[in-house]
């Protein structure tokens, strides 16, 4: 069902793609928009147990693009150092695919946007963290996309790097 990467040898090992969407700190969003338009948007998330969490308002055309269909992709990129002289850039990046489920029910939203608020807000206290989850809970909408299939991508000169160093 999912392609499988054509430039193997690039190829990131599944832990690394876990770690690279473990510690980034947004991503692009890409959905089924509008008139069969793609619609992609920059969004902050969580990876956790093989899933991605997303917050977003409970109405919207990103609603509306999972309402119409789930299935979507997510893209982060670690690095993007632009190499001028060699015409080239020095990347590595994860995508993933799956299908976005919209929660509903309230105890896993705030159970899932305390894995959120840690993420972003890993100073405060889970009382300051329930108070901000508790004044916007019935606003919020909570998005698990469940991850089907993922890819970790780098350059040809960062995989013959690491090839190199084996």
């Amino acid at each position: 069902m999912f392609r499988e990467m054509r430039r193997r040898m690039q190829q990131l090992d599944r832990e690394e793609a876990i770690r690279i969407l473990t510690e980034g700190s947004h991503g692009t969003l890409a959905l089924s928009g509008d008139d069969g338009y793609p619609y992609a948007l920059p969004i902050s998330y969580a990876y956790f147990d093989d899933c991605l969490i997303f917050h977003s308002a409970i109405t919207g055309h990103k609603i509306d693009s999972i309402r119409r269909s789930g299935k979507a992709s997510f893209t982060v990129v670690e690095r993007d150092d632009v190499v001028p002289e060699g015409y080239t850039t020095l990347y590595r990046s994860v995508i993933a695919f799956g299908r976005i489920r919209i929660i509903d029910d309230d105890a896993e939203k705030i159970r899932l946007l305390r894995i959120l608020c840690a993420k972003y807000a890993p100073m405060n206290s889970d009382e300051r963290r329930d108070q901000a989850i508790g004044a916007d809970l019935h606003n919020t909408a909570l998005l698990v996309l469940d991850i089907e299939h993922m890819t970790g991508k780098e350059s040809k000169d960062l995989a013959s790097r690491r090839h190199a160093h084996r």
